[in-house]
């Protein structure tokens, strides 16, 4: 029998989350989850849904629904918001340690999510998360790209079901066992203010480069590439070099 994937929406009732003209991250959140989990059922899985209908949960409502499920695997939906409208564009995937199996599936949602156009901003650690430090079995929390960007909510919006299939994909790639061996990556910068990683990031892209920041040690790094070969990963870091980046291969 598959794994059973427990399925959450962030927020609800009077907790709408982030808002940008009138739309509430809530409602995004469900549709998304629903989405989903309705494409794992059709794949075979079985689903349990924190929430199916726009209610109230707190985080530890959520993580006990988890845990008394029986489930094997967590995944969580939100959105991103940010001070400003239009300042950052993309999807990260948060983990409680980047390790693991939840790391895996972490890499693989973003994957699909950069398939369907979304910049991808990589898997944060996030140790303060109730639904992903309470919860008993692998957990990540997929943030579906910034609410107040109308870049995001365009994707969201016209790409949405290759969006939820794409997230299925990525889970069923992690709990089948069928993610991808090692690959690696270049690191170009290493930051202590997420701001001036992801300015870094957006520079980098900008160039045509497949960027992301990822988590190292409370730090923030800055990585170019996914490469399948640490020849390639050498390759990328010479190309790197002669435009004058400090570089440093690291395993992904």
């Amino acid at each position: 029998m598959k794994p059973t994937i427990i399925i959450d929406a962030g927020h609800g009732g009077y907790d709408n989350g982030a808002t940008y003209n009138g739309r509430k991250e809530k409602d995004d959140n469900l549709r998304l989850a629903l989405a989903v989990g309705n494409q794992l059922e059709q794949d075979g899985y079985p689903v349990v849904y924190t929430r199916t209908t726009d209610i109230y949960q707190r985080p530890i409502d959520k993580a006990q629904i988890a845990n008394d499920s029986g489930g094997d695997y967590f995944v969580s939906f939100h959105r991103n918001s940010s001070p400003n409208a239009n300042t950052y564009s993309g999807v990260q995937t948060l983990v409680y340690n980047d390790s693991g199996v939840p790391a895996a599936m972490a890499q693989n949602i973003n994957s699909q999510l950069r398939q369907v156009g979304f910049n991808d901003l990589g898997v944060p650690e996030r140790k303060d998360l109730i639904v992903l430090k309470k919860t008993k079995m692998p957990a990540v929390l997929v943030e579906a790209g910034f609410l107040n960007s109308d870049v995001d909510n365009k994707i969201f919006d016209q790409n949405f079901n290759a969006m939820a299939k794409g997230i299925a994909t990525g889970i069923e790639e992690t709990v089948s066992g069928t993610q991808s061996n090692n690959q690696y990556g270049v690191q170009i910068g290493l930051y202590r203010r997420y701001e001036n990683a992801l300015y870094q990031l957006n520079q980098i892209m900008d160039k045509g480069y497949y960027a992301q920041i990822r988590d190292w040690n409370g730090l923030y790094a800055v990585v170019v590439g996914k490469e399948d070969s640490l020849e390639d990963a050498r390759n990328l870091e010479k190309s790197l070099q002669e435009q004058g980046y400090d570089t440093l291969v690291v395993k992904l």
